[in-house]
């Protein structure tokens, strides 16, 4: 078949589901896409901002545990929306309804952020992520009474997604001593899911441009967040003490290190999502980086805390809080440019130098100033960026 669902005779209101068409041409997110993000949006918001009280109150390690878990949630989330739609996206009735119903979940979820930071209550969060999957199951059903010749992986989806949100009710009833294992067992369990579906059951019908340009979406997205939490705290320091210099070190170096990094993401050709394979790591790389992208946020809002003497980090802490995930994403998007051989930031050398540098003036925030290291890191940043592409443009030449 090719391009949109057949449409029964009544349009919108009711129409068949059935794969779209992988080759599809001019294949863009939709209008219902872009609402559904703008949801992640609050609840993003919401992760990075506890992340930024935690590392100000010199809570680290309890901090990013629960950062990395509460993120989890929302990027899975996010993903399987994304990807059941770039393979079954109808758009009607039905279709939106449910998708209203992942989205009012999504809120459930970033409702409950801040008491999983301060007292490791996930009730909340489980809430509205268990709407959000069985909103998902529901549609895989769909999928597999509509789409006959998808109907096995579609049951195999929501077989296994069922079966997990049942174990993450009944995680809320586990003792404290296991509450992390059982977390990263379940996790584990949810990312085989994918996997188990589409090897043992009919592969869904993605499309890989449409993939791509989602991921891109929610990469300017996640830096959107890190630009608006900067702001604020820019703009609460300077209503305190003044526009003062370590203020203004910060701020350039923060809006550098977004500039460059998304210059990173957003250089060379489409992601090749060739095979599922290289789609899955793809996919779940992206975890990663969109879980250190937003974390930069929450650091350059710790460092101008310290720059100001707020809060219980130290400078050292401070410079750290930014330079780990910039080092983060540097490595992991030098990772996934190779693995989809795009060519833009593939070098590894290269990219290993600047996540090390970065790393180093994080230490050196004492000796620098905590406005001089985060410069330098937006600097350092950007010329891993330019010695990428001399790189890359001299062995195109030399061909």
């Amino acid at each position: 078949m090719s391009g949109q669902a057949d449409v029964a005779p009544t349009g919108l209101l009711r129409r068949v589901m059935r794969g779209r068409d992988p080759r599809e041409e001019h294949r863009a997110a939709t209008p219902l896409e872009l609402l559904f993000d703008l949801t992640f949006v609050v609840a993003v918001s919401q992760a990075a901002a506890q992340l930024h009280h935690a590392l100000a109150e010199d809570h680290v390690g309890s901090g990013l545990a629960a950062y990395a878990a509460v993120f989890f949630a929302i990027w899975w989330a996010w993903m399987n929306f994304t990807w059941f739609a770039s393979a079954y996206d109808t758009d009607d009735v039905p279709y939106r309804l449910l998708t209203l119903l992942q989205m009012a979940g999504v809120l459930v979820l970033a409702s409950g952020v801040p008491a999983v930071f301060e007292d490791g209550d996930f009730t909340l969060v489980v809430i509205g992520y268990v709407v959000m999957r069985l909103a998902m199951v529901t549609q895989w059903l769909r999928a597999a009474i509509e789409h006959p010749e998808g109907r096995s992986g579609a049951l195999h989806y929501a077989a296994g997604i069922t079966a997990v949100q049942i174990c993450w009710i009944a995680r809320l009833w586990t003792p404290d001593a296991w509450a992390w294992t059982t977390f990263l067992i379940l996790v584990a369990a949810e990312l085989a899911v994918p996997a188990w579906a589409e090897y043992r059951g009919h592969p869904t019908s993605w499309h890989p441009g449409h993939i791509a340009e989602r991921y891109s979406l929610f990469t300017i997205i996640v830096l959107g967040e890190v630009i608006l939490g900067s702001l604020a705290a820019v703009r609460s320091a300077v209503a305190d003490h003044g526009l003062s210099t370590p203020v203004l070190l910060i701020a350039i170096g923060g809006l550098l290190l977004v500039f460059a990094l998304w210059w990173i993401y957003f250089t060379g050709n489409e992601a090749r999502l060739t095979t599922l394979r290289t789609a899955l790591v793809w996919g779940y790389g992206h975890y990663v980086v969109f879980a250190a992208l937003a974390a930069i946020g929450a650091g350059l809002e710790a460092a101008l805390d310290a720059a100001e003497h707020h809060g219980h980090l130290s400078t050292r802490g401070a410079g750290l809080s930014v330079a780990v995930p910039v080092a983060i994403a540097l490595l992991m998007l030098g990772a996934l440019h190779r693995a989809t051989r795009t060519g833009a930031v593939g070098h590894a050398l290269l990219v290993l130098a600047g996540a090390l540098v970065v790393l180093a003036l994080g230490f050196s925030a004492p000796a620098l100033g905590i406005g001089g290291a985060i410069l330098g890191m937006g600097l350092a940043v950007a010329a891993t960026l330019t010695a990428n592409l001399f790189t890359v443009r001299h062995r195109s030449e030399r061909r």
